[in-house]
C-alpha cells in the first residue's frame, strides 16, 4: 500500500497526539493532517514539539461536519479515526454527546472516506465493547459485544458501522480494540494521571468500590506501534485486539503510585462505585502478534515510572489544563 497523505482525527488528544508524532518520526515522507475539534481533552500543547513540522497540518473542526470532512477526504490516502468521547463517567451523566461524536461522527468520516475511495480506514476502538469478563480467560476478536456503558455502547455501534462498509461495499476498513492506555499527555480525569497529581499534592485519591476492578494496561507508544502494524500490514475487514498482558487491579495501581511518590496509603478514599462498572478486562493479542508481528515492548513498571516523572516534571502542562477547563476534575 503506497501511502502519502494521512488524516488522523482526534490528533490533539492523548493517543492521537502520540500517533501524530509517531507517524512524523517513522515516516518522513508522509503528510499528516490532524483534524480535532479541541474539546476539553484536545490540547495543542500535546503537539507543541511538532507544530512547525513541514509535514504536519492542523485543522480545527468537527468529525460530524460533512462539508469539512468531505473536503479533507479528497486530500487523504488513509484515515485513522481516533476522535472520540472516551470518559465513562461523562457518558453516564451525558450520553447524547457520545452518540453524536462516536457514532454519527464515525459515520460521517466513513461515508466521506468511502465516497472519496481512499485506500483505507482504521477505526481505533476499545476492549470495553466486550463488556465485563469473569475471573479467568481473555477477550478474543470473536468475543460477543456486550457493552455496559453509553460510552462502550457507542463504540460498539461505531465498530459495527465500520464493518458494514466492508461487508456491503468492500471498502477497506480495519478495527483495533485496545486495552487501557497510560503515559504522558493523558488528560487527568483518567485514573493514573489523576492519582499522580492528587497524591503529589497530598489530596485524596478516589478509588471506586473495593478497588478490585482489573484492567490490562498498555503504554501508549506500544499502542501506536500496533496501529502502525494494522495500518500497513492488516487485512481489510479484520478486527485486531491490542493488549500488553499486564493485568492490574485499581487498588494495586493506586498503592504502587503512592509508593513511588512516597505518600501514605491513608490518601486512599473509597467512593461509591460507578454504575455498570465492568469488573475485569483482559485482552488476547495472539492474532496481531501472529499475523502482523507486533508485541508490546514497554514493561509496566518502567512505563509507570516514566509517566510519574513526566507529570511531576511538566507543571506548566498541568496548569494549562486547569486554566482551560474550569470544570476539570483538577480545577477543584
Amino acid at each position: 500500500m503506497a501511502l502519502k497523505r494521512i488524516l488522523v482525527t482526534g490528533g490533539a488528544g492523548f493517543i492521537g497526539s502520540w500517533f501524530v508524532r509517531y507517524l512524523l518520526k517513522h515516516y518522513p515522507t508522509y503528510q499528516v493532517t490532524n483534524l480535532d475539534l479541541l474539546t476539553y481533552a484536545g490540547n495543542l500543547e500535546n503537539l507543541a514539539d511538532v507544530a512547525e513540522h513541514p509535514n504536519y497540518r492542523f485543522v480545527q473542526g468537527d468529525i460530524c461536519d460533512t462539508t469539512l470532512v468531505t473536503q479533507l477526504m479528497q486530500e487523504t490516502d488513509f484515515c485513522v479515526n481516533i476522535a472520540a468521547q472516551t470518559h465513562v463517567d461523562r457518558s453516564i451523566s451525558g450520553p447524547g454527546l457520545f452518540v453524536s461524536t462516536n457514532i454519527v461522527g464515525t459515520h460521517t468520516l466513513l461515508e466521506a472516506a468511502y465516497r472519496a475511495n481512499i485506500q483505507g480506514f482504521l477505526q481505533v476502538s476499545t476492549d470495553e465493547v466486550y463488556g465485563s469478563l469473569g475471573p479467568t480467560g481473555a477477550f478474543s476478536e470473536t468475543s460477543p459485544l456486550e457493552p455496559s456503558s453509553p460510552y462502550s455502547a457507542s463504540k460498539a455501534s461505531a465498530d459495527l458501522l465500520v464493518l458494514s462498509y466492508y461487508k456491503t461495499y468492500g471498502f477497506p476498513v480495519y478495527i483495533t480494540r485496545c486495552s487501557n492506555n497510560y503515559g504522558p499527555y493523558q488528560y487527568p480525569e483518567k485514573l493514573i494521571p489523576l492519582f499522580i497529581l492528587n497524591a503529589a499534592q497530598d489530596k485524596p485519591v478516589p478509588v471506586y468500590g473495593d478497588g478490585l476492578n482489573v484492567r490490562d494496561w498498555i503504554y501508549v507508544e506500544d499502542h501506536n506501534a500496533a496501529l502502525d502494524a494494522v495500518m500497513h500490514k492488516g487485512t481489510p475487514g479484520e478486527v485486531y485486539n491490542v493488549g500488553a498482558s499486564s493485568e492490574r487491579n485499581n487498588l494495586e495501581i493506586t498503592r504502587t503510585l503512592l509508593a513511588r511518590l512516597n505518600k501514605p496509603e491513608s490518601l486512599i478514599q473509597f467512593v461509591t462505585d460507578r454504575p455498570g462498572h465492568d469488573r475485569r478486562y483482559a485482552i488476547d493479542s495472539t492474532k496481531i502478534q501472529r499475523e502482523l508481528g507486533w508485541t508490546a515492548k514497554k514493561p509496566f513498571d518502567e512505563g509507570l515510572a516514566d509517566t510519574v516523572a513526566w507529570y511531576l516534571n511538566n507543571p506548566a502542562w498541568v496548569q494549562g489544563i486547569r486554566d482551560k477547563d474550569a470544570d476539570s476534575i483538577l480545577a477543584v
